[in-house]
């Protein structure tokens, strides 16, 4: 049994009014009837909330994964099954990731009524999130005293990479569609020799196709159409040391690196390719060669969900010797990685172009939006003169060495954490329209 504050504001009027009739004397037995009143609404209080136990239901629904980083709907089914109106307090446990403890629902139910609460809940790391129970305060009309009703609701769900971006980026890249901020489309430079089919000659086909022999046959134009190259290799590797654990919005850069993984192997499932998987800091973590088997999400997705950052350096030398024993063939390799000064790109400038000579090799990384907000700001004093010169030459930095992997034919992306993923995917179609994979 609980008191409400309305329990201690009657009690309080109550005695408010018994000490008031100490010099006047008249107030006495009106402070006797409301006192005598105040324990009669008491009795009959308790007697509705505790002569059996109220007839109210509570449970929870949820889906048995949530999706990293995205909007996750929590339902929870509340039935009023008594002929009595109860107000509610529901008071559900989240798992200790959310760090949220006094948030309370607080509604109203009529006799023999049901109602439906909807909450979402937006997970910022991955693993395994545990529910407890439900805590339901009920009381009646009256409203002075309040009890307790515990659901044993304890759930526990798996939170992946983002599935639902995955889905969102492989409905517009498989559609092509261009937006703004969407997937480009690329125009083909060269020729690509992966033969599909022939067919009658239209006006604008590239006469250098034409089939001759088929036309002989046919008495009539025809030319031989090609599509992309399959089954070409393609690996994620994701650096999972201590300079992906910078936060931005909530999220690590290693968590916005995993996403994406994850949706580029989907997409580049779905364009008949093979996608692979390599992690490393000081050790070689998750490795899973190039397949294109029905399988071969599933087990991504599995092997990234377990990735867990290390607070190390990352030690290129052995993920030159990892992908040497993992690739045998020609591939294209995704680092995703970041270097926050020159001096650090420098020392891994050696391994990433032997890697460069043997592979084709896009290294990933990532633009500090908070150095750019910085620099932007207005300058007001000195102080912030020297931040702002600071900020800029950081920035500038950044695009110093996106010219000096290029300047070795190493392919890069600077981008911001949050458009991660649709530029690294712009980025496989646009080598893959270019023919360079």
């Amino acid at each position: 049994m609980y008191l409400s504050n309305r329990f201690f504001w009657f009690l309080g009027s109550v005695a408010t009014l018994f000490a008031a009739s100490y010099p006047f004397s008249w107030m006495f037995p009106l402070a006797q009837t409301m006192l005598v009143g105040f324990l009669g609404l008491v009795c009959t209080d308790f007697l509705l909330l505790f002569a059996r136990k109220p007839a109210v239901t509570c449970r929870r629904e949820l889906n048995p994964v949530f999706s990293l980083s995205d909007p996750n709907t929590v339902r929870l089914l509340v039935e009023n099954q008594t002929n009595l109106y109860l107000r509610l307090s529901i008071a559900d446990e989240l798992p200790e990731q959310f760090q949220t403890r006094d948030e309370e629902v607080k509604i109203g139910l009529a006799a023999r009524q049901s109602q439906i609460l909807n909450r979402i809940l937006l997970p910022l790391s991955r693993g395994t999130y545990d529910f407890g129970h439900i805590n339901v305060f009920v009381s009646t009309r009256i409203g002075l005293l309040e009890r307790r009703l515990i659901f044993e609701q304890a759930q526990q769900v798996a939170v992946y990479p983002s599935i639902i971006q995955m889905k969102q980026y492989e409905l517009r890249a498989m559609r092509h569609i261009a937006h703004d901020s969407g997937i480009k489309k690329m125009r083909r430079i060269g020729h690509s020799y992966e033969f599909d089919q022939i067919k009658n000659y239209v006006q604008g086909d590239d006469y250098r196709s034409i089939n001759w022999k088929a036309s002989s046959r046919r008495a009539a134009l025809m030319v031989n159409q090609y599509e992309d190259e399959r089954s070409q290799q393609v690996y994620c590797i994701v650096d999972k040391s201590r300079v992906m654990r910078m936060p931005f919005e909530g999220l690590s850069l290693m968590d916005y690196a995993i996403n994406t993984a994850l949706a580029i192997s989907n997409i580049i499932l779905k364009k008949q390719d093979k996608a692979g998987l390599l992690t490393f800091s000081d050790v070689i973590g998750a490795t899973l060669k190039a397949e294109r088997d029905t399988g071969q999400l599933n087990r991504i997705l599995e092997s990234l969900y377990r990735e867990k950052e290390r607070p190390v350096e990352s030690n290129y030398e052995l993920l030159y010797e990892g992908v040497r024993r993992l690739i045998g063939a020609r591939s294209l390799l995704l680092l995703f990685t970041n270097f926050e000064s020159m001096y650090a790109l420098e020392r891994a400038l050696p391994t990433l172009r032997r890697l460069g000579r043997a592979h084709l090799l896009v290294v990933v990384f990532f633009e500090n939006t908070e150095i750019r907000k910085l620099a932007q700001e207005e300058v007001v004093t000195t102080a912030d003169m020297y931040r702002q010169t600071v900020a800029r030459q950081f920035l500038q930095d950044k695009k110093e060495m996106v010219t000096k992997l290029r300047q070795y034919g190493i392919q890069a992306v600077l981008t911001k954490p949050q458009d991660l993923t649709l530029n690294t995917i712009n980025k496989y179609l646009e080598l893959k329209s270019r023919g360079l994979i």
